[in-house]
């Protein structure tokens, strides 16, 4: 099968995390190289009255085409009470009907999820909550170097020493036809929740769900495998007729959502921004202690930005390099010392996945600049050594600091696994399927892939793939000026704003922190700090802070001076109170209008 049989799920790249080097997007340029929005015309005014929101708020909103009507109202404030009802989910009933009779019967439930974030967090909902039904749970979870993604012939043998009659795979399935044929065969009924490509064929399984399923009549597509393992529960729980409160779970939910750059909108939206005040709360153990780890300060509130740059990388480290139950250990525990062991593991973990993945792309860049790559559609790369856990990750930089469709290819022996990444909107599996010929396997969707190509192949399919991105334009125009979305408005208080920019949260896909362009500001004082740049900025009459990552060198010749900024806003925690950061893309000096 050539597509939809295995690939990898990016972790989402609002701006360059904190817990790893950056991506050199922070730029300083000597032409004005980014577009002024301009003032917030009255319309923007009107609606920043009819809100009551900051003028650079609403600006924000106006910008993005919303009114002062029912649906940017929800958008403000989204509510599990607006959820899309899931009668409509096709095989909904089925699935709950089925595990609801396990859990009464008492009979083993195995719950088997993908080695990423989505299924991580996907397989610990469905078992702490089936647990706390009645039922008896054994998790497990797909693993790269014992079968691989989804489930596999080495999956289905460790699900058979289990002795269970149920299984609940979740985040992979789709396209497992073979396995799920012989787990059938051996007396296991399965219910399978995904959220993949759907293939023609229909599955041997008691119950399907995919919203992406052609019959499904569920509106709302863009749910992750985990806010699919909740609605389940849910309906279980109604079979049951059990009172659970399963909000504590959403703080689960939005990590696997965000970190599967599924779109934050409609009932992601409500889900996420609900899950992530539980998050904020630190009543799960093993998610406080991570957040330790992490520098995350919950009190602040949690934002996308900190579960995709400190939180979802840390889960998915273990997977990445071994074995990926250490993080569901993590999820699960309700003992705190148990949970600081486990973090500490993790973190350990983290930290040689950074220094792999620093030295990957350290090799690619070298390579590319070497080979003029650069000056190609595409960027193909492949080498002896490059760990196969790492090169989504190495994939998705080099694809931003490119801007063109990558492909980057851990060999062993005489066959490579990649991962692949491009610009936003590309359509990464349409170009895939043009140079199919040159490749063993690929999957994925057009957001991002994964390909198994031979060692004796990869000069071919660089060409197929150079070509087939040529001819949609991929790449010819680089990575691009960084653009600011809204002007600040000077006449808004910066804790105001701070406030009011935290209501367009959750930010990600779908839903992008707007950039704001800040004018005129004064450096006071510019530092170099670890090769990252502190700046202590007069705007109007009030004292921001700036920090901008990788360009430390600038900080002389930035001091003093008087500097347009472009950048997202967000609370000081280090300063606290009323205190403002900018965490700066750009930084250049102020020209007339």
């Amino acid at each position: 099968m050539e597509s939809g049989r295995w690939t990898e799920v990016p972790e989402t790249r609002p701006v360059a995390p904190i817990d790893a080097t950056p991506a050199p997007s922070s730029v300083f340029v000597d032409a004005f190289s980014f577009d002024d929005p301009g003032e917030a015309s009255d319309d923007a005014m009107a609606l920043a009255r009819e809100l009551g929101l900051s003028i650079t708020a609403a600006d924000a909103l106006h910008r993005a085409d919303r009114r002062a009507d029912e649906s940017t109202r929800r958008f403000l404030e989204p509510k599990l009470a607006h959820l899309t009802p899931p009668d409509a989910m096709a095989d909904r009933a089925a699935a709950a009907d089925r595990i609801a009779r396990a859990v009464r019967a008492r009979e083993t439930i195995c719950v088997f999820g993908d080695y990423d974030c989505d299924g991580i967090t996907s397989a610990a909902v469905l078992t702490e909550l089936l647990r706390a039904l009645g039922g008896t749970v054994v998790p497990l979870l797909a693993s790269r170097a014992r079968g691989g993604y989804g489930f596999s012939g080495p999956a289905l043998d460790r699900v058979r020493s289990t002795s269970a009659t149920l299984l609940i795979t979740c985040d992979c399935g789709s396209s497992d036809h073979p396995r799920l044929a012989d787990a059938k065969a051996s007396g296991i009924d399965v219910v399978v929740i995904d959220h993949h490509l759907v293939p023609p064929e229909p599955l041997p399984v008691v119950a399907f769900l995919n919203p992406h399923r052609p019959e499904c009549g569920f509106p709302y597509k863009g749910l992750a495998s985990c806010g699919l393992a909740l609605s389940i529960a849910a309906a279980v729980r109604q079979r049951l007729g059990v009172a659970l409160d399963l909000r504590p779970s959403l703080d689960l939910v939005a990590i696997g959502t965000i970190a599967d750059v599924a779109p934050l909108t409609l009932d992601n939206r409500a889900l996420v921004r609900t899950g992530l005040a539980v998050l904020a709360q630190g009543t799960r153990a093993g998610l406080r202690a991570l957040s330790d780890h992490a520098r995350v300060d919950a009190a602040a509130g949690m934002t996308g930005e900190d579960v995709s740059f400190r939180l979802a990388p840390r889960i998915n480290a273990p997977g990445r390099l071994g074995d990926p139950d250490l993080a569901l250990e993590l999820l699960l525990t309700r003992s705190p010392s148990e949970a600081q062991r486990i973090a500490a593991a993790i973190e350990q973990i983290s930290t040689e996945r950074r220094a792999i993945q620093e030295r990957m792309i350290s090799e690619a860049v070298a390579e590319i600049d070497a080979r003029g790559y650069a000056r190609e559609p595409s960027i193909v790369l492949a080498r002896e050594g490059w760990h196969p856990g790492v090169v989504g990750i190495v994939a998705g930089r080099i694809a931003s600091r490119y801007g063109k469709p990558t492909v980057i290819v851990g060999i062993e022996g005489s066959t490579g696994r990649g991962s692949v990444r491009g610009p936003s909107g590309f359509p990464l599996h349409d170009a895939l399927t043009q140079s199919r010929d040159a490749l063993e396997v690929f999957g994925g969707h057009q957001a991002a892939a994964g390909v198994e190509v031979r060692a004796d192949r990869v000069e071919l399919f660089r060409s197929r793939f150079s070509a087939a991105c040529d001819a949609t334009g991929a790449g010819r125009a680089g990575p691009g000026r960084p653009r600011a979305d809204v002007r600040l408005d000077d006449r808004d208080d910066p804790s105001v704003l701070v406030r009011d920019l935290a209501l367009l949260e959750p930010c990600g896909e779908g839903n992008r922190a707007p950039r704001l362009l800040v004018r005129g500001a004064k450096v006071r004082r510019a530092r170099d700090v670890k090769g990252h740049l502190k700046l202590e900025l007069d705007v109007g009459k009030r004292s921001w802070s700036g920090f901008a990552f990788s360009i430390g060198s600038r900080a002389r010749e930035l001091s003093g001076s008087v500097v347009d900024v472009l950048g997202a806003v967000r609370r000081d925690t280090y300063r606290g109170g009323d205190a403002v950061e900018l965490r700066v893309d750009a930084v250049e000096p102020t020209r007339a209008c």
